[in-house]
């Protein structure tokens, strides 16, 4: 039996398996096509057909997006070598970077750190929902202790995910 408060209940991002078969597709189609252009090309071997499977998978390790996944008090991202995993509930640290691709860089209590894109948090509710209680708690705790002008951006992302909620249940039942 499961109850809803259960410690270690997760949830996932739930884009992540459309944008791994996308990867999995654009890698298998880039080692298709260099191999029959090779082969037709007459100067396909054994090693050529070998490089090319290689950089098809290379082109895999690239394309394959970090897999988010959160739950009660924790935050986990997974990339092709190596998890990283918070504490939410212990944050001390929550900043923001800019430029070409933004992300979130958390830090917590234990000495743990994780990088974040935040068009995840935009995209998957739930994540995002777990992420606000755990600041909540760190800020309740005081271990929070730098952050505070992220915690407004995020208080502001947050406003923008409920709004589209609320737009999407109001499409779907018609209201809108």
């Amino acid at each position: 039996m499961r109850r809803s408060d259960d410690r270690w209940a997760r949830v996932g991002d739930r884009h992540w398996r459309g944008s791994a078969r996308l990867a999995a597709s654009c890698s298998a189609l880039f080692g298709a096509m260099s191999l029959l252009v090779d082969w037709d090309a007459g100067s396909l071997s054994p090693l050529r057909a070998l490089l090319w499977l290689g950089m098809s998978a290379a082109l895999f390790t690239v394309l394959l997006p970090a897999r988010v996944t959160a739950g009660s008090g924790w935050l986990a991202v997974r990339g092709p070598w190596r998890r990283q995993v918070v504490r939410t509930d212990a944050l001390t640290t929550v900043r923001r970077y800019g430029g070409v691709s933004s992300h979130l860089v958390l830090h917590d209590s234990y000495g743990h750190r994780l990088e974040l894109d935040p068009r995840v948090l935009a995209t998957n509710p739930l994540i995002w929902h777990e992420l606000e209680t755990g600041v909540h708690r760190s800020v309740e705790r005081g271990t929070l202790l730098q952050g505070t002008d992220v915690l407004e951006a995020l208080n502001r992302l947050g406003h923008t995910i409920d709004d589209e909620i609320v737009r999407g249940v109001l499409r779907a039942s018609g209201l809108s």
